[in-house]
């Protein structure tokens, strides 16, 4: 399975160096899809299931265990919840199921956590991150109304925002976005994020 290490390599290679496919494959040693899909999307995705496992015993006491783990991030590192003590709280409070149940639900959800504060910080430092997102707006072009495909990069710490209009979102329509954003900026953001989705936008073209 990819890392996030992995991706960024790869993006690196590409975006920074300038590097063919071909050659990333050459000196990266990575296969040819892997190398596509970290040139669209900063991060591997995370494996989910096709449907959530049933879980009769623990379902209810899910909330609970929500609440618990909330309680124990804002307790001093010493004093925060083990996956044991969880577990016996629920038991003392009726819970019949396993401990093992127990502990493989909390990991689980501890595991989310970490991910989340990994790759979507909420604090950012000038110049490192962005988030990248296409949206639609209708635009007034040459007497007509279309509508165009806006690819839009906004930097997380200024919110400066670089928007481009194309008739299309295609793959060369997203490296050109990229290309032009980084001009526009002077720079490259060290890390990007794909969850962007702008609001409002209303933008009127005039032919030239």
């Amino acid at each position: 399975m990819r890392t996030v290490e992995d991706y960024e390599a790869i993006r690196r290679a590409y975006f920074v160096d300038k590097l063919s496919i071909r050659a990333i494959h050459r000196m990266l040693g990575y296969d040819r899809e892997t190398i596509r899909k970290a040139i669209v999307q900063a991060a591997p995705t995370p494996y989910t299931l096709a449907r959530p496992r049933v879980a009769p015993v623990i379902g209810p006491y899910k909330q609970r265990i929500a609440e618990l783990l909330a309680e124990s991030k804002k307790q001093k590192r010493k004093q925060r919840y083990t996956a044991h003590r969880i577990f016996e709280i629920l038991r003392s409070e009726g819970y019949p199921g396993s401990e093992g149940a127990v502990h493989n639900y909390v990991s689980r959800e501890r595991r989310k956590d970490k991910y989340k504060e990994k790759y979507i910080p909420l604090e950012f430092d000038p110049g490192q991150d962005a988030q990248v997102d296409w949206g639609e707006a209708e635009v007034i072009l040459a007497g007509e109304r279309v509508t165009v495909q806006l690819f839009i990069l906004r930097l997380n710490y200024s919110k400066a925002r670089f928007v481009m209009a194309f008739p299309f979102q295609k793959q060369e329509a997203f490296f050109e976005g990229h290309n032009q954003a980084f001009r526009f900026f002077g720079g490259i953001p060290r890390r990007l994020t794909y969850d962007y989705v702008p609001r409002n936008i209303i933008i009127v073209m005039c032919p030239p």
